[in-house]
């Protein structure tokens, strides 16, 4: 089959599947494949290592589990949905872990099981300090705007995280 595409002709020849082979004078034999593809996604810039970035993201929340000690996934994302009552999906928990062991704020322990378990390093433990002072100073301000002058005084209060149920 040909195609007239601007001065020259393209010849198309199906194949099984989504595969096709292209044959064009200019380019000339080139099989593709008709679906979409994604590049390849750029490495975090150097300046971010020892940072949390912005600090409504799921690695606060696997940060705040790691301070009470190590657990491999499947651990993080139970007491992540105890002490939260926010369920990580394996991909959300997973590229969490993998930037913030990109970052330096947490690293793999030895394990004689399968299960690869995690533990909180001296930066991680920094940057979640920082991370939960802003967020101190924030609640607190919010607090305040809303005249909710109890919850800024330090009245305890479980507020709903990441819409989670009320």
């Amino acid at each position: 089959m040909a195609i007239q595409r601007g001065s020259h002709s393209v010849s198309k020849v199906p194949c099984t599947g989504s595969i096709q082979l292209e044959i064009s004078p200019k380019k000339g034999c080139q099989y593709y494949v008709a679906r979409s593809i994604v590049e390849h996604m750029r490495r975090r810039s150097p300046s971010m290592v020892g940072s949390l970035g912005r600090n409504n993201e799921p690695v606060v929340l696997i940060l705040t589990s790691l301070a009470s000690g190590s657990k491999h996934g499947y651990a993080l994302s139970k007491d992540i949905e105890d002490f939260a009552e926010v369920i990580l999906g394996p991909g959300t928990l997973y590229g969490a872990i993998a930037r913030l062991e990109e970052r330096g704020l947490i690293e793999r322990t030895s394990s004689e099981d399968r299960r690869q378990p995690y533990r909180i390093t001296s930066s991680g433990r920094e940057a979640l300090a920082g991370a939960v002072r802003e967020m101190r100073v924030l609640a607190d301000e919010g607090a305040r705007r809303l005249g909710l002058d109890e919850l800024a005084r330090g009245r305890t209060h479980r507020p709903t995280i990441l819409g989670s149920p009320s």
